[in-house]
């Protein structure tokens, strides 16, 4: 950032400046963050005042910051400091309003002090906001710095899902069998993407159990379907739903995921169609323009060429269901180049050639490449990476379990990330979740199944 400032000396009546910014939805939380205002007025997606309609009124100081921007950074600018500051607010600005900053020198004194007039006006309308007058103590000597650098601040907000949230509440809720909602984790699951409109829950398991649970939650699952089979029989159960056409999703809860999967691979009874079962979560990382696929961190523990194979097309699928596109498969090796010595970097380099020859299909694929220059387009080009996946990819396919489970996990407790947890390849989408799962985890893990089988189903249809 470039500054500069102007001089007691060089100012002269009537000297104005402007500064044009755009309230974001960011803007208020870094504001209630910084200030310590919540005032659901002041705060995205909430109805502060009881009328039916979501607020997000940018708070008066906040809009009043940008005259103090203005003053510090461009007229007088570095050096400035305030003496005194009039403020009349005349309207309100929200999330989304483009606002003008405008000051204008009126006078000087001898003392050093300088007197502005202040406004704040909405720039479509050109509606006055605020209007003021600051008293300032000008700066005496030059000062002039070309690289100035502030640290920048990631809002820890899971906009990506928020909005499949949004894509997934129109559709007709998916009809899901929970296997052993026995905990209060799995249990409160259910019942919240049910109250959101995403599911419709089937609860299968030891019925006394979940009514227990149920009670001690204190929920009300009288509406739900409760099919009282026992724990060691719940998973089965679930599959005879699904064969017989009756769910469209299945939902782990209190039980191990091995004993949830199990039944599913029957191959007379089971969910089987053909392609291995993998695992895909989708991460919604604070700060990334879109959301990261991250497979398999939880199925296949060493997987071959031929397991690669349905875990890269089954991830595609899924990023295509998810509005992705065009998915962009980075398949990640230690190494960007291809050593003899690392077989995850040979088969990164088939599975890629692979795509070339429409052996794998829908999406872009790209390896083997290092973390970094699968996601950081300075990296990529730093090592003259070229192409379509390096530095932007939104697939990325780990050599084992052991990379890809510390991989979400980085995600989830060094950089905040939320995170969706699907098994694909079986006949629907199997929903998993951990016990440490958030609110927001288990309410998107059911959007993203929700969003996929709906995508499926019509592709099957026509």
């Amino acid at each position: 950032m470039k500054l500069t400032n102007r001089t007691f000396a060089e100012l002269n009546v009537g000297d104005t400046a402007e500064l044009k910014r755009l309230i974001t939805a960011d803007d208020l939380y870094v504001f209630a963050t910084a200030s310590g205002n919540f005032n659901p007025m002041h705060l995205p997606k909430i109805d502060g005042d009881g009328d039916g309609k979501v607020d997000a009124v940018a708070p008066g100081m906040l809009v009043a910051s940008l005259i103090s921007a203005v003053l510090g950074t461009m007229l007088p600018g570095p050096g400035t400091l305030y003496l005194s500051q009039t403020l009349s607010f005349r309207g309100r600005a929200h999330a989304g309003d483009e606002l003008i900053c405008r000051v204008r020198v009126e006078a000087k004194a001898d003392n050093g002090e300088v007197r502005l007039l202040t406004e704040v006006c909405r720039s479509d309308d050109g509606s006055t906001l605020l209007e003021g007058e600051a008293v300032v103590e000008a700066p005496r000597s030059k000062f002039q710095v070309d690289d100035l650098e502030v640290p920048g601040l990631i809002v820890q907000r899971h906009r990506h899902f928020e909005a499949l949230l949004e894509r997934a509440k129109p559709l007709p809720p998916l009809v899901t069998a929970v296997v052993c909602p026995e905990d209060e984790n799995s249990l409160s699951g259910a019942i919240l993407a049910a109250q959101e409109g995403i599911i419709t829950p089937i609860l299968i398991g030891n019925a006394q159990r979940i009514a227990e649970t149920a009670h001690a939650l204190g929920a009300d699952i009288a509406g739900f379907e409760v099919m009282d089979t026992g724990s060691h029989k719940a998973s089965e159960a679930a599959c005879r739903l699904v064969n017989d056409g009756k769910a469209g999703a299945v939902m782990k809860g209190h039980l191990h995921t091995d004993e949830l999967l199990r039944p599913m691979l029957d191959k007379v009874n089971g969910l089987r169609v053909g392609r291995r079962f993998t695992h895909v979560f989708v991460m919604d990382v604070p700060g990334m323009p879109y959301p990261l696929l991250v497979t398999d961190a939880a199925i296949n523990i060493a997987p071959d060429l031929t397991t690669k194979i349905d875990i890269v097309q089954n991830a595609i699928d899924l990023a295509r269901s998810l509005g992705i596109d065009p998915p962009r498969v980075g398949v990640l090796s230690a190494v960007e180049t291809v050593n003899p010595d690392i077989q995850s970097s040979i088969d990164a380099a088939l599975l890629s050639k692979m795509a070339d020859r429409g052996q794998i299909t829908g999406g872009m694929v790209d390896g083997p490449l290092a973390m970094d220059n699968a996601v950081s387009l300075a990296a990529a080009r730093t090592k003259g990476i070229r192409g379509d996946v390096a530095g932007q990819a939104n697939i990325l396919v780990v050599p084992g379990i052991d990379a890809g489970n510390m991989l979400a996990k980085q995600l989830a407790f060094v950089s905040h990330a939320e995170g969706a947890g699907l098994v694909l390849g079986a006949r629907v989408p199997v929903i998993l979740n951990s016990r440490s799962d958030g609110r927001m985890s288990r309410l998107a893990s059911c959007a993203v199944a929700a969003l996929h089988q709906a995508r499926m189903t019509a592709e099957v249809q026509t």
